[in-house]
């Protein structure tokens, strides 16, 4: 049950700005390759994050989706695995349902056209109508495909302890 959840959280998680980057004309030539520490990325990476967990609370299924590779896989904090097209679907049935979300100590790091963000969120929701609310650690890994960043894999994890 903390799988959708922890899916869902991660693409929120990524930056809601970003999503409307990743919408940009595929036709424009891709921009340079980014180096650790460039502002530009950790900005777009961010701002990614913060527009996908808006998209999650806002239950905007389109906008959510687009932060997402299509051959995404997430590891959910109870460690099963998750495919875009079934959290998707859980966000879009009702099945997971985040009524809050608070995103605190960002990190990105730029390797090129890939990128790892680690980022904590602190809950309320459900899953399947089971109580997820938690403190969770979340990592996502972004590439760069056509100039526009998407999540290919993710994971949560639970923060022991945490209320």
């Amino acid at each position: 049950m903390k799988r959708m959840y922890a899916l869902a959280l991660v693409v929120a998680l990524s930056a809601a700005p970003a999503v409307r980057a990743q919408t940009a004309d595929s036709k424009k030539p891709a921009a340079p390759a980014a180096k650790a520490g460039d502002g530009g990325v950790e900005q777009a990476l961010t701002k990614i994050e913060r527009d996908t967990l808006a998209a999650v609370l806002k239950k905007d299924v389109a906008a959510f989706g687009r932060a997402f590779s299509d051959d995404a896989v997430l590891v959910t904090p109870d460690g099963s695995t998750q495919t875009k097209p079934q959290l998707i679907a859980d966000l879009k049935s009702g099945d997971l349902a985040i009524t809050s979300s608070e995103m605190s100590d960002i990190k990105v790091r730029a390797f090129g056209d890939t990128a790892v963000v680690t980022y904590i969120t602190i809950d309320k929701g459900k899953y399947k109508g089971q109580e997820i609310s938690g403190r969770y650690r979340w990592t996502d890994v972004f590439v760069r495909r056509g100039g526009a960043w998407l999540i290919v894999a993710a994971q949560g994890t639970p923060i022991q302890g945490a209320k």
